[in-house]
């Protein structure tokens, strides 16, 4: 079967054969891969970056942001069957550290994880693939449009959760309403998928979002982000002491940019006792001069909590399954502009050449769906 490869730390991308995945255990899920979203770190990999072939291999099949159809299931397997609409998650523990064991390798302690079409495993940039049942979520046949957003939206779900979880473990008054995010000011950086719909996740939560980026008002990013009730600042604009005066203090900063000074900067705008997380990863290994003492005077004075988030586990996929149901009662088929290009498997080029302002995610088309009943 045809599939999208590189060679590890080698610039570019190439098509290749892989033999079809068969249904070989008991719990294996078998999908005929329908589209598969491209985000950043599929482009650092084509650029060279971070990236791990399988044991025995020199090239990796890239792809992380799935959607399947199911053809085949072992004959144990309960949560999905032909037919349905499904997603497999990314990472797989190390199979040691506790929480692997206990299904958690996003959480994994050692290291020694492997996450398909990154680190070790093929990913889905290809026309089949097969996985264990414990890694697969189904999407309702509704949502299939919107379902390749389940794996940035999941990443999302995870940065907020825990950034909750935080709060009320150490606020005396987060017990004063039911969801401690309810009211609350957060600033979102970064308005690509992830920030986006990490903005939605926060408007579903009714707290008062913002979203920070350097792109014009008019663009896509700003537009979506204001339908849903967002406010757009536009970065460039303002020094981050400057947009402390013209927006206020946050209670929570989700930052999905990955640009270290900017990242850092960030920490003015965060209030007493806020939540600082960080998903973007920074590229390059340029020094970085930065007031060290300044921010750790203000991380304790504050009372602030500053944490790292990546990837995620099944049940924030879950998560994101619901929220996505939500928001669709919510806002209709506004969720589906998310998804602004859309790349036939033969023009997978295409697909990875300059982005522009106005797209937000691009996705390459393997297949269409069979009906359901």
């Amino acid at each position: 079967m045809l599939a999208l490869a590189i060679t590890p730390s080698i610039p570019g991308l190439k098509a290749v054969s892989r033999a079809e995945p068969a249904i070989a255990a008991e719990d294996d899920v078998k999908l005929r891969v329908l589209r598969v979203g491209i985000c950043g770190t599929d482009r650092e990999e084509v650029a060279g970056g971070r990236a791990l072939a399988p044991p025995g291999l020199t090239d990796l099949v890239i792809g992380h942001e799935m959607l399947g159809q199911v053809t085949d299931i072992g004959h144990s397997v309960t949560r999905v069957k032909p037919g349905d609409f499904a997603v497999f998650t990314v990472r797989r523990g190390c199979g040691k550290c506790l929480p692997c064991l206990m299904n958690r390798p996003d959480m994994c302690s050692t290291g020694d994880y492997t996450e398909r079409g990154i680190w070790g495993r093929d990913g889905y940039q290809t026309e089949y693939a097969v996985d264990k049942e414990q890694y697969v979520v189904r999407v309702p046949p509704e949502f299939e449009p919107i379902g390749v957003l389940l794996e940035p939206l999941s990443v999302a779900e995870k940065a907020i959760d825990e950034a909750v979880r935080v709060q009320q473990s150490r606020l005396p008054d987060s017990q004063a309403t039911p969801y401690w995010l309810y009211g609350k000011r957060c600033l979102v950086a970064g308005l690509g998928p992830i920030g986006l719909l990490a903005a939605m996740v926060l408007q579903l939560r009714d707290a008062e979002v913002y979203g920070l980026d350097v792109v014009e008002d008019s663009t896509p990013r700003p537009r979506w982000l204001e339908a849903i009730g967002g406010h757009y600042v536009k970065g460039n604009a303002s020094a981050p002491k400057d947009l402390v005066a013209n927006i206020g203090t946050m209670d929570c900063v989700i930052e999905a940019t990955g640009v270290p000074l900017l990242e850092l900067n960030l920490l003015d705008l965060l209030g007493h006792n806020g939540a600082y997380v960080l998903t973007g990863i920074p590229g390059g290994d340029r020094p970085l001069q930065i007031d060290g003492a300044e921010i750790i005077r203000r991380l304790v004075l504050n009372n602030q909590a500053m944490l790292g988030s990546v990837n995620a586990a099944r049940d924030h996929y879950q998560m994101a399954a619901d929220d996505l149901a939500v928001a669709t009662c919510r806002w209709g088929t506004h969720v589906e502009q998310l998804i602004t290009q859309r790349h036939p498997s033969a023009r997978y080029a295409d697909a990875f050449a300059q982005h522009g302002a106005n797209e937000i995610k691009s996705v390459i088309e393997w297949s269409t769906p069979n009906p359901t009943k």
